[in-house]
């Protein structure tokens, strides 16, 4: 059993939805997400650069999908981040994310799993690099 949480180190779904959030998120309009890493798609709805085409993949994503990545502005993340669920967080299953686990040929995640590390405790520095205790 793994200590790390391993949707810190996944970023299979920013690298496989489209993240589209209320434009007033972004810090230009007073929220907290980067408005220079996103775009317009409507007079009220912007996204994260890089999700609005097909092969997409998060402006914010940092590293390789399934191996080791993050996203370098975690704690300024829009609404749908926050709200996406890692599959068997909570005993429930997330379709979405063993579906974006899967394009990256990631086993699914499965609700008994046993995880010691929240989504939200792993954040900036932290979720670099995890150094053995001695």
């Amino acid at each position: 059993m793994s200590d790390l949480n391993p949707c810190m180190s996944c970023g299979a779904c920013c690298a496989y939805f489209r993240v589209s959030f209320y434009w007033a998120e972004a810090d230009d309009a007073g929220g907290p997400v980067p408005a220079h890493l996103t775009e317009q798609l409507s007079p009220f709805l912007r996204c994260m650069s890089g999700t609005n085409q097909k092969q997409c993949r998060c402006e914010a994503l940092e590293g390789t999908p399934g191996e080791s990545a993050r996203c370098t502005i975690y704690t300024n993340r829009p609404s749908p981040c926050r709200e996406f669920p890692m599959s068997g967080e909570n005993g429930q299953i997330n379709e979405a994310c063993d579906r974006a686990r899967a394009r990256y040929g990631l086993a699914p995640l499965y609700k008994d799993m046993l995880f010691h590390t929240s989504t939200d405790a792993a954040t900036g520095d932290v979720s670099r690099v995890q150094l053995p205790d001695i």
